[in-house]
């Protein structure tokens, strides 16, 4: 397991030298009237892998107010999305909402007006979930979310989610879910046949009923429905239902005998021949993330991977799905191969007991924060708005939870793809997890974690720690924003793992990495034009957000920086500035 401790922490450092005599009152945010300069150093030789020592001094500067740049705007506009931009205007910094929103996008709020309203809802990610719909209509929903992104300035990315290779039923026929009474028979078959028959539902794997015997419980995803195999003909199923409830086009099927999973679909690969060909559709298409189904061991996603940098020269991240009790057993091999991880809690609760997926979900969230790996948690969360209007209070006090934890990303399955109440359930998200956040800073319950140390060479250690210190200075100093300054990203995500109090403003000028942020905690992307001049691209980022009332006289701004070597610069460096707008 992943390390509860860190070599050469935050608390390593000590305060060496002060120059100037101008008094700093950091609580009244009171500044001296020039450039005052902070020396921070090593107290002790730091291991950075294996034997390896050094000493190293990080130098940072507190700077009264930012200088009136006389250059333009940074060319092609403004690169903050529109309801980051509404937020920031009608809320302030603080009013931000830290945690990300990915809604799947299904027949029931698959139009334009839909997905707009989704979007401006807080949607920061659109989930395609390929056991259902044709490549067709995928491919509408893609092109109409890049309309919305292009034409309307939203920032919402897209993730295809893999189907796997598991045993699952092809759709029936009907729009969206059929109920099944108690009592009632059905035949399960692996025959294909076009349309519905009354009873009968297809799987989408002929060696289904393998080792399956009389009397085994067919449970449907997970609980939706149950029923009894009474008779087996061939490689068909005749069975009785014993508990009502819903089946849903695409749901998965599990067998059980004498309260145990019966594991029939061990020999199936983690991709799919279909896969393969959804994976070649979303390269097409170019989306953002893949979500790869059934992941039990970290090859998987390498292969998956590698495939990605052959064939694509855009950066598509793979995520991991977590939902078989193998993949927990090589839990931290899959989080460090994977660009992140979902926590797929309805599949999970089929293979483990019940009662252990809370503390599963909290370990699983524990381990990707070490190992600096975006999470999301999904699956029920508000599973009975589906059907009605208002959640349970549990379903609140669950999404609230995985808040608590300092989870990335809450992410709405059913509620939003199929359910009648899509953008009252993202509301509830919205707020509960706004609610949450602003409990957890008022109460300063920030987590607090010894981190395990990822960097392996020393600019690698040397980034991890101004992040981290850049983190614990911005909450001891009350700033308004940090300001981070990225081509891939690496430094964004270092400071979100610290979960700071104030939002994250990422300015890169690479398209992937800023839709790969809409993944991670507390980050908001911009796009925009970066030159190496690192003072150029900090005046000119504060000028535009002045320029649209996003930022005002008084705001204190942690700046931090990575400038790589120039002619002009001919020594790489990183720094932590404070700044103050006036």
């Amino acid at each position: 397991m992943v390390l509860k401790s860190m070599v050469a922490s935050a608390s390593d450092l000590s305060l060496v030298s002060v120059a100037g005599n101008s008094p700093l009152d950091f609580k009244n945010r009171v500044f001296g009237g020039r450039l005052i300069s902070l020396g921070f150093r090593f107290n002790k030789g730091s291991k950075c892998k294996g034997n390896e020592r050094f000493n190293f001094e990080v130098r940072a500067a507190v700077e009264v107010g930012v200088e009136r740049s006389k250059s333009k705007a940074l060319e092609g506009g403004f690169g903050l999305d529109v309801v980051s931009e509404a937020e920031l205007t009608v809320k302030g910094f603080a009013g931000l909402r830290k945690t990300k929103l990915v809604c799947t996008v299904g027949p029931a709020c698959s139009s334009l007006e839909d997905l707009e309203n989704l979007a401006l809802g807080g949607m920061s990610v659109a989930r395609l979930n390929m056991c259902h719909g044709t490549r067709d209509w995928h491919r509408d929903v893609i092109g109409k979310i890049k309309k919305l992104n292009e034409e309307k300035g939203f920032c919402v990315s897209v993730m295809i989610d893999t189907e796997g290779s598991q045993i699952h039923v092809v759709d029936h026929g009907a729009p969206s879910s059929v109920k099944v009474e108690e009592g009632s028979n059905w035949v399960f078959t692996a025959e294909h046949f076009e349309g519905s028959r009354p009873f009968t539902v297809q799987t989408n794997y002929r060696g289904f009923s393998e080792g399956i015997e009389m009397g085994d419980e067919l449970v449907i995803d997970g609980g939706m429905a149950c029923f009894e195999v009474v008779e087996k003909t061939g490689n068909d199923l005749h069975c009785k239902c014993i508990d009502a409830g819903l089946f849903l086009p695409g749901a998965k099927l599990s067998f059980w005998r004498d309260g145990k999973l019966v594991r029939g679909n061990n020999k199936l690969p983690t991709l799919s021949t279909k896969d393969w060909a959804d994976i070649d559709f979303g390269i097409a298409e170019g989306v953002d993330f893949f979500a790869l189904s059934f992941v039990n061991h970290a090859d998987s996603v390498k292969d998956l991977k590698n495939y990605l940098s052959s064939k694509s020269t855009k950066s598509i991240k793979v995520l991991a799905k977590i939902e078989s009790s193998e993949s927990l057993h090589k839990l931290e091999e899959i989080v460090r191969a994977s660009d992140g991880i979902m926590v797929a809690r309805g599949d999970l609760g089929v293979e483990i007991p019940l009662e252990q997926i809370p503390t599963v979900q909290e370990d699983i969230i524990y381990v990707c924060r070490q190992l600096n790996k975006p999470v999301i948690v999904a699956s029920q969360l508000l599973e009975s708005m589906v059907e009605y209007p208002t959640p349970t209070r549990a379903e609140v006090a669950d999404v609230s939870e995985a808040v608590r934890q300092y989870a990335d990303a809450l992410m709405l399955s059913g509620e939003s793809a199929i359910g009648s109440y899509a953008q009252k359930a993202l509301a509830v998200l919205d707020m509960a997890s706004s609610r949450m956040e602003s409990w957890s800073r008022e109460e300063n319950r920030q987590s607090l974690v010894n981190y395990h140390q990822l960097g392996a060479s020393l600019p690698e250690c040397i980034t991890e720690q101004i992040c981290n210190c850049a983190v614990e200075m911005a909450n001891n100093l009350g700033v308004d924003a940090i300001f981070v300054y990225t081509k891939y990203g690496h430094m964004a995500s270092l400071l979100s793992r610290n979960r700071p109090n104030p939002p994250i403003f990422a300015f890169t000028n690479d398209d992937s990495t800023r839709m790969a942020l809409t993944l991670q905690w507390g980050v908001v992307p911009l796009l925009v034009d970066l030159s190496d001049d690192a003072e150029s691209n900090i005046s000119k980022s504060v000028q535009l957000m002045k320029s649209r009332g996003l930022i005002s006289q008084g705001d204190v701004v942690l700046v931090v920086s990575d400038v790589a070597p120039t002619r002009a610069t001919p020594m790489a460096f990183q720094s932590i500035q404070v700044k103050t707008i006036i």
